[in-house]
């Protein structure tokens, strides 16, 4: 697929993707890009988030493909029985360990624990080895029961700016040839 022939989601995680963030940058690269705008940034609740990201999608004229970050993976993972729509493909990248009590601020927690049925579409996994929002081994399981390929990001911490993935170029080339294997009948 090409980029024009698809709407391209974009699902940032907590607090949202800064100006500096790669999802910032791709969404102003990709012509059909656009942000899935959440009402409550600091205080996400699950039932909102995974509605307003069923309501993006089910309203999608092209095959949608995800691209998702940390609590933007875990929107996606936990709204798929509220698509309508078949989603063309999923970009998934640092998922955040949400059962974990551990997390900081707490409400995370009720994003999880992530189902672990195999995902509707073809998707990638990318998690990094030192990521402070989850483990790298959580991650590789998750893809592995989402039938996801899996990416190593080796030490990349939570790959977002502050982690210095602002444009990631990396990424954006493992994105461009993910998009260029999917089908529109995915």
């Amino acid at each position: 697929m090409k980029v024009a022939e698809t709407d391209i989601l974009i699902v940032p995680g907590f607090k949202n993707s800064g100006p500096d963030h790669w999802q910032t940058r791709w969404e102003k690269k990709l012509s059909s890009a656009r942000r899935v705008e959440q009402a409550e940034w600091t205080k996400p609740l699950v039932e909102d988030w995974t509605a307003t990201l069923a309501e993006a999608v089910n309203g999608a004229e092209r095959p949608v493909v995800i691209i998702a970050h940390s609590l933007g993976v875990a929107t996606f993972v936990q709204a798929v029985p509220q698509f309508e729509k078949k989603i063309a493909g999923a970009f998934l990248v640092a998922p955040p360990e949400v059962a974990n009590p551990g997390i900081r601020p707490k409400h995370l927690m009720t994003f999880g624990p992530y189902p672990e049925e195999p995902l509707p579409c073809p998707s990638i996994v990318i998690a990094s080895r030192d990521d402070s929002f989850g483990s790298f081994e959580h991650a590789g399981d998750m893809a592995n029961a989402w039938g996801s390929l899996f990416i190593d990001a080796g030490h990349s911490g939570h790959i977002d700016a502050a982690s210095g993935h602002g444009p990631w170029p990396e990424g954006s080339m493992v994105f461009a040839k993910f998009l260029s294997r999917l089908t529109a009948e995915a």
